[in-house]
């Protein structure tokens, strides 16, 4: 039986022996649990497996019975066209946002590429780009992730940005067409990659000079780069379109780690933000038990209303 049900079920069954405002007041705290959040996160497939189901529809509606508005797929562009469509209806039926999906048709990223300036990883990246304008059709995906790749040690740094800057301005020629925006990621869990500073990102960004070209700034990967996430979050805000999340250390979710997710979401909510936060990190418990607390830890860094 779902959870809810049973819980209206068990309630009813119980003012027979109870009183009335008991029930009211019992009633009344499960309707609120399960309140929107202030904040738009958006959870991946797999993420409420136990609650709710292997199905990534059923875990959709799930969570969205949970609070939930969004979700994010960095795999959806390996599903079928039917089932990026499936998503994408379920989605727009619930009123739900579709978060980032990853441009690539080639594991996570365009690998050794970009930083090289070669015409073949460039051919690569458009190809890949025009594939993600019909999956963002299919699913109502507004936001694309990108890595431009690993360092090229036989290239000074300065003609690496070069290249970069070059090949995201052509991708952004592409993306331009139906207001697909790419956000590029700085990431920290390789140390062979070239993008890894959100000021280096918003140096990019600046220089590509496209509506189709911004940062997603994952909070976990620049804790461990840089720190300092209020200050660097308000040096690069021109240009940062999406969220990530994740505590460190261990990548899983809020509550769990060093990071003040109260106070560095109350800061981005009183920056005017109406984005999605990614929930890009796993899970600290087992089980049903371990994505219950997930939940009751975002119900406690969720920020009040303003």
């Amino acid at each position: 039986m779902h959870r809810r049900k049973f819980l209206r079920t068990g309630l009813v069954a119980g003012a027979a022996i109870g009183s009335i405002p008991a029930l009211a007041c019992s009633d009344q705290a499960t309707a609120a649990a399960d309140q929107p959040f202030r904040m738009d996160y958006a959870f991946h497939d797999g993420m409420f497996r136990n609650l709710a189901g292997n199905d990534f529809l059923d875990q959709i509606r799930y969570a969205y019975d949970r609070g939930f508005r969004s979700i994010e797929d960095n795999g959806m562009m390996s599903r079928t066209p039917e089932q990026q469509k499936k998503i994408g209806d379920l989605l727009a039926k619930l009123g739900m946002r579709m978060g980032v999906f990853v441009i690539t048709s080639d594991s996570w990223h365009w690998k050794t590429s970009l930083t090289t300036g070669k015409q073949e990883w460039i051919d690569k990246m458009e190809k890949d780009c025009r594939e993600a304008l019909e999956v963002a059709k299919r699913c109502g995906a507004k936001w694309a992730t990108v890595v431009p790749g690993n360092y090229e040690r036989s290239l000074s740094h300065d003609v690496q940005t070069a290249n970069v800057i070059n090949a995201l301005r052509r991708a952004s020629s592409i993306l331009e067409t139906t207001g697909l925006v790419m956000v590029l990621e700085p990431l920290s869990d390789n140390p062979d990659l070239f993008l890894r500073h959100s000021q280096q990102t918003y140096m990019i960004c600046k220089a590509v000079n496209s509506p189709s070209c911004k940062i997603l700034y994952d909070i976990y990967h620049m804790q461990r780069n840089e720190g300092d996430i209020i200050n660097n979050i308000n040096k690069c805000w021109e240009e940062i379109a999406y969220f990530q999340i994740g505590d460190n250390p261990g990548r899983n979710e809020p509550t769990t780690g060093e990071i003040h997710y109260l106070n560095v979401f109350k800061h981005i909510q009183q920056k005017g933000y109406k984005g999605i936060m990614g929930m890009e990190h796993g899970i600290s418990g087992k089980g049903k038990e371990g994505e219950e607390r997930l939940i009751k830890a975002y119900r406690e860094v969720d920020p009040p209303a303003l």
